[in-house]
């Protein structure tokens, strides 16, 4: 029987504590950790390496970790996490004084942020709730704040240092994980809905990937598009500060565009629900990578930083949508015991396209400009929503 209320009785406060001080912590703990490869001499052409090793163990533990969920090991996956991302805050503060070294504890946190999110994000999964849109928005939301509130904290910690000093930021990271191991603690007092339903035998991966053509081919496209959504919101960080530099567009100026969108991101988030009722889950997801597609590859454009601003308010409220409308569609589409696999499926599309687009983004902005990076973020965009028509049109909402 599904529950009918507005949230699953999954310990959903303690979920969304979980969620804002694992996206704060680690939001905290990567510019930190760059900060410290400096601090250690690094070369800054290294910092690429730094900053892959963080996504390199999870491309291979990622769906493993999400069997690990599906078969009743969703609490040790939790209490996993929280321990790696406590252990890996401890060394970075304690024994990383070499770039070995650094590279070795950033494998670590990768891991355990990875085992974190994908056990938060698989016991929602498993609600049998009937408003997983409003759900999911609420998380998303959640998540959205924490990773704005973290670059704050970092540049309060950091005061008027050009080269902040890491281990304060590292304690303030450790007390962001401590808190998160809290909200895990909280978290496994509330037994999985779906152990809880009846323990099912383990299935082998083939059998938990063998859903439907259709359904395959759906989750699939909703895959695909969640990928491009947050590189695309990944890469907005990085060239419109380029595209200010090309164009003479102060620095605070920029960060007040950022801020626009991610303010418009939050704001969508919490009207989704709504908005499926009246459009359609399939129709939203279409249409809000859409508008976001063509958004922002305008920014190509020689335009006043006003019309700048329009669009980047635009492309925010349909980039955040794309996230929590995938996690729906795979919730809904996944059968029973196999949620936790899918999810770490669309993580793990989530890492390899942060790895594989960004090289690929770059070679336009070289040939380009920055300005060339939107108009390739905004096709490919496009051409995967167009992709994406046929097997989202054949789910029902």
């Amino acid at each position: 029987m599904e529950h009918t209320g507005t949230t699953p009785k999954v310990g959903f406060p303690s979920v969304l504590a979980h969620a804002f001080f694992l996206q704060g912590a680690v939001y905290l703990v990567r510019p930190a950790t760059s900060y410290k490869a400096l601090e250690l001499g690094v070369d800054p052409g290294l910092l690429g390496l730094v900053v892959a090793s963080f996504s390199i163990l999870p491309v291979f533990l990622a769906i493993a970790i999400g069997r690990a969920t599906d078969v009743g090991k969703e609490r040790h996956v939790l209490l996993g996490g929280a321990v790696l991302m406590i252990a890996s805050g401890a060394g970075l503060l304690l024994a990383a004084n070499s770039l070995a070294a650094l590279l070795g504890w950033n494998l670590v946190l990768g891991v355990g942020h990875l085992m974190s999110l994908i056990g938060e994000q698989s016991r929602l999964a498993s609600a049998k709730n009937k408003n997983m849109d409003r759900i999911f928005g609420l998380y998303t939301t959640v998540t959205a704040l924490a990773q704005a509130a973290a670059p704050l904290l970092l540049g309060f910690l950091g005061g008027a240092a050009v080269l902040p000093d890491t281990a304060v930021l590292l304690r303030a990271y450790l007390l962001a994980a401590l808190a998160m191991l809290l909200a895990t603690l909280f978290m496994i007092r509330h037994g999985s809905p779906a152990i809880a339903s009846g323990a099912q035998d383990p299935m082998k991966l083939k059998t938990a990937l063998g859903v439907g053509t259709e359904a395959r081919n759906t989750l699939v496209a909703s895959i695909g598009l969640s990928m491009l959504v947050l590189c695309t919101i990944d890469l907005l960080q990085v060239y419109l500060p380029a595209l200010g530099v090309e164009r003479g567009i102060p620095a605070q100026t920029i960060g007040n565009l950022l801020a626009l969108r991610a303010a418009a991101t939050v704001l969508s988030r919490l009207g989704m629900d709504r908005l499926v009722r009246t459009l359609g889950r399939a129709r939203l997801l279409l249409g809000s990578t859409g508008i976001s597609a063509v958004m922002v590859g305008l920014l190509m454009l020689q335009l006043p930083v006003g019309a700048m601003a329009v669009l980047l308010v635009l492309a925010g409220l349909g980039l955040g949508l794309g996230q929590p409308l995938s996690m729906t569609v795979v919730t809904m589409l996944a059968t029973e015991g196999t949620r936790g696999t899918w999810m770490s499926i669309r993580l793990l599309g989530n890492r390899m396209g942060q790895a594989v687009i960004p090289v690929g983004v770059g070679i336009f902005a070289t040939a380009l400009g920055a300005g060339g990076v939107f108009l390739v973020l905004g096709s490919t965009m496009a051409a995967a929503t167009i992709g994406a028509i046929a097997p989202l049109r054949s789910m029902k909402d």
